[in-house]
């Protein structure tokens, strides 16, 4: 499989006052396509920082980070988004979707950020949210939907960029069991079926059979890596 990101000794420090926070610390990985890995830890062990500097909105203090063999810690602020829109998608606890956007709408216009023909867009949203089960539903605005419908538009959103890798900070936080297991199966899915690099920081351990890889997090470092497949 190939690696889709790579980090050597990644840390993130914070400044604040005259103190000074260490929020991660030295965490050395390769993520691979076709896998989907969960970052499992308690509140303020730095998964969700971690996964932020994966997806490079947060910038490193020190260390290496690659994106398929890119190296982007030294990048410029405004080169990040070039590697964030080629490879890079994200869906977050909070669905973050347009309210005044139908879920067709929603996943429309990342279609339309991406450069799609009104019609090429029209096709594709059409069938990612097909592909997601929510053919009959996709007209619908998120306030008519349940949050397992917002959250799996939030996933179509996601796939419209193209991205190999996606990065899930929460997915399942404001769901029920069901729901949330739901979305996490159909990550799997596409894990599989597409060769997607999956990254899904949460504190929800109902969801592990799922993981291929779980790390485990404390205090800013990877304590224990539990490989679940081989």
């Amino acid at each position: 499989m190939k690696t889709a990101i790579a980090t050597n000794n990644l840390t993130k420090i914070y400044t604040e006052g005259k103190n000074e926070v260490t929020a991660v610390s030295g965490v050395s990985l390769a993520l691979k396509e076709g896998e989907v890995v969960g970052l499992l830890g308690p509140s303020g062990s730095g998964k969700t920082t971690l996964l932020s500097m994966l997806g490079c909105i947060l910038r490193p203090t020190s260390g290496t980070l690659s994106v398929y063999d890119n190296r982007v810690e030294h990048l410029d602020e405004q080169d990040l988004p070039v590697i964030r829109k080629k490879y890079l998608s994200f869906i977050f606890q909070g669905f973050n979707l347009f309210p005044a956007l139908t879920a067709y709408e929603n996943v429309m216009l990342a279609l339309s950020l991406k450069g799609f023909s009104e019609n090429d867009a029209s096709v594709r949203a059409t069938n990612l949210l097909t592909e997601v089960g929510l053919s009959e539903r996709m007209h619908f605005l998120p306030r008519d939907l349940s949050g397992g419908q917002k959250q799996r538009v939030a996933v179509a959103r996601a796939l419209a960029s193209g991205s190999q890798v996606i990065l899930a900070d929460e997915p399942t936080g404001n769901l029920d069991h069901i729901n949330g297991r739901k979305v996490m199966e159909l990550l799997k899915k596409l894990s599989v079926e597409q060769s997607k690099c999956v990254i899904v920081a949460t504190h929800d351990n109902r969801i592990n059979d799922l993981f291929d890889r779980i790390l485990y997090m404390q205090d800013g470092t990877i304590i224990k890596e539990d490989r679940r497949q081989e």
